[in-house]
C-alpha cells in the first residue's frame, strides 16, 4: 500500500499557522518534505510553532507575522518567498475568526472582522499568489472555509456568510484558473478539535450576551471534535487529488448530503434542532 503523497520541493504558505488546523497543515507539509512559510497573526505562537517543527520534522520552515486583512503585507509575503525560494507551489488561505451569537446582539464591528479575515484575508491570499501561479503555469490555492459554508449555521450567521463566500470563491475560481495550470480546492470541515472552539468572539470586540459555550454545545449535539492532524492529512490526500471539495470528518459529510437531498425540509427543522442543542450545552 503506497504511503502519503510527498510535497519534496514544493513550497508552500499556510496562513493561521501558530494553532489548530494550520499548525497541523503545516507539520504534515513538512514531514512530507515540503518547504514551509508559517504565517499567524500571533507572531510569537507562529514562531514557536515553526521553531518546534524544526527541531521534530528536520523541515525547512520559518514562521513570520502576519495579518491576513491587510493586502500590503500579504502581497509582500508572498513577494518574499518567491524571492527566497524561486517559486510558490502552494497557498493555504486558512487564518479565521469565529462569531457566534445572536444576529440581533452584533454590532457593525462584529460583523466587519469576520469579514476582514474570512473573507477579505482569502481575497487578500488570491490576489497575492494567483498571478504568481498563473506566471509560473502552475500552483495550488486552498482555503478554508467550513461545514458552516455548506449549510445553514444559526448562531453564528455571520461566520456562515464569510465561510459560503469563500466557498463561492473557491469553486468559480477554480473554473477560471484550470486553464493557466493553478488548481483550487476548498477545505469544509466539520467540528476540528481547535482553539476556536474555546476562545469565543474576538476579546477586543463587545461582549455578546448570548454566545453559546461552543465546545459543549457541537460535542453534544455532533460528538467528539475531529483531530486536526487526521483533517490534515484528509486535505493533503483532497490536494494530491486535485479535489474540488475537502469534506471531513464523517459527520460533516452526512451533514452535507442531508442538505443536499432536502434543503426546506433541513431548514424547516433547523430551529428545534437547534433549541435541544442550546438546552444541552447551558445544562
Amino acid at each position: 500500500m503506497a504511503g502519503p503523497t510527498r510535497f519534496d520541493g514544493q513550497v508552500a504558505v499556510v496562513t493561521g499557522a501558530a494553532s489548530g488546523i494550520g499548525r497541523a497543515l503545516s507539520t504534515a507539509l513538512a514531514r512530507r518534505g515540503a518547504t514551509v512559510v508559517l504565517a499567524d497573526i500571533d507572531e510569537a505562537g507562529v514562531k514557536a510553532a515553526a521553531d518546534e517543527l524544526a527541531t521534530t520534522a528536520e523541515a525547512r520552515v520559518s514562521g513570520t507575522a502576519l495579518d491576513v486583512a491587510d493586502a500590503a503585507a500579504f502581497s509582500e509575503l508572498v513577494g518574499r518567498t518567491v524571492a527566497d525560494h524561486g517559486h510558490l507551489d502552494l497557498l493555504f488561505n486558512n487564518a479565521g475568526v469565529s462569531m457566534a451569537g445572536d444576529v440581533a446582539d452584533f454590532s457593525l464591528a462584529h460583523w466587519n472582522r469576520v469579514i476582514d479575515v474570512n473573507l477579505r484575508g482569502v481575497v487578500h491570499g488570491v490576489a497575492a499568489a494567483y498571478p504568481v501561479m498563473i506566471a509560473q503555469g502552475r500552483g495550488h490555492i486552498v482555503n478554508t472555509a467550513s461545514l458552516a459554508g455548506l449549510i445553514p449555521a444559526p448562531v453564528l450567521t455571520p461566520y456562515a456568510m464569510t465561510k459560503h463566500a469563500v466557498v463561492g470563491l473557491s469553486t468559480s475560481l477554480r473554473m477560471e484558473a484550470a486553464a493557466h495550470g493553478v488548481r483550487v480546492s476548498v477545505v469544509c470541515p466539520g467540528v476540528i478539535d481547535t482553539p476556536i472552539l474555546d476562545k469565543g468572539n474576538p476579546p477586543d470586540l463587545p461582549p455578546v450576551a448570548s454566545l453559546p459555550e461552543g465546545r459543549r454545545m457541537l460535542t453534544r449535539s455532533i460528538g467528539q471534535p475531529y483531530p486536526p492532524a487526521s483533517l490534515a492529512d484528509d486535505v493533503l490526500a483532497g490536494v494530491a487529488r486535485n479535489r474540488a471539495f475537502v469534506v471531513a470528518p464523517r459527520h460533516a459529510r452526512v451533514a452535507w448530503a442531508a442538505y443536499r437531498i432536502s434543503p426546506e425540509f433541513f431548514v424547516r427543522i433547523g430551529p428545534a434542532v437547534l433549541r435541544r442543542a442550546l438546552r444541552s450545552a447551558r445544562r
